[in-house]
Order: structure tokens, then C-alpha cells, then sequence
């Protein structure tokens, strides 16, 4: 039997963008995973507030979906980003962690849909919310 959370994680460890980002995934499994990416002053896109960069979050929340899929019991393997769009809802408060949660909630022989939100520490309102769909590639 395959681990598929276990592909996953090796996977998302072996990115190097993700290490630089400093990725760290913290559960997966049954088409849901959750990334969190520690803050960090090297990921700051305006030193004036020390908020983290838009492009940041949205890797997180990128390499999230593509973890949820890769866990989901219908698919057969790796995946990619077909099509990923972002709202941001606000600034992430700066100094605090932020935790990625996605769900692959429909797949297709092709594609897979994917939701995912971005919460900082404070988790009353979402940082960033996204909606996407990844290629199904077989193993």
C-alpha cells in the first residue's frame, strides 16, 4: 500500500523554495493538509510595517493545495497547479506564524478542486482564502 501523506511530505521537504520559505507541514491526509510557514523578517514585503509578502502567503497556500491533493484517496500521484486564484482578506500580522489549511474537495480523473484558507495566530479573519484546480498524474 502506498503512504501518500508520507510521498507528500518528502516531496514538499525536497522543494527548495519551500525550504527557503521555511514550510512545515503539519498534518495531511484524506485530501486535507495544513502547512505552516514561521514568520520570518527575510519574508517581509514592507519593512516599513514588517507585514509578510503577498507572494509568500500565496506559496504557502499553492504548496498546500497541492498537498491536500496528493493525499486525496482518488488520486494516483503527483499533481500540479492548473489554475490558483487568491483573495487576500488582510495584512498578516507581523511576527506571527501563519497556518495554511487546504481541502481537495472534488476530483476527477484530470483535475482536482482544491479550497485552502490563511490564518495568522489572531484567527479571527482570514489573512487569504484561494480556490484552485491541480492536475491528477498518475504514479
Amino acid at each position: 500500500m502506498v503512504d501518500k501523506a508520507a510521498i507528500a511530505r518528502q516531496f514538499i521537504e525536497a522543494i527548495p523554495h519551500a525550504k527557503a520559505l521555511g514550510l512545515k507541514l503539519t498534518e495531511i491526509g484524506d485530501g486535507k493538509a495544513e502547512i505552516c510557514m514561521p514568520y520570518s523578517e527575510d519574508l517581509v514585503g514592507d519593512p516599513r510595517t514588517g507585514v509578510i509578502h503577498g507572494g509568500a502567503v500565496f506559496a504557502a497556500l499553492d504548496t498546500c493545495c497541492g498537498a491536500a491533493v496528493m493525499s486525496h484517496p482518488a488520486a494516483p500521484g503527483g499533481t500540479a497547479t492548473i489554475d490558483l486564484r487568491i483573495d487576500y482578506m488582510r495584512a498578516a500580522t507581523p511576527g506571527q506564524t501563519i497556518k495554511t489549511q487546504a481541502t481537495c474537495y472534488h476530483i476527477t480523473r484530470n483535475v482536482a478542486f482544491v479550497r485552502a484558507t490563511a490564518l495568522d495566530e489572531a484567527e479571527d479573519l482570514p489573512v487569504a482564502t484561494a480556490a484552485g484546480s491541480f492536475t491528477v498524474e498518475g504514479l
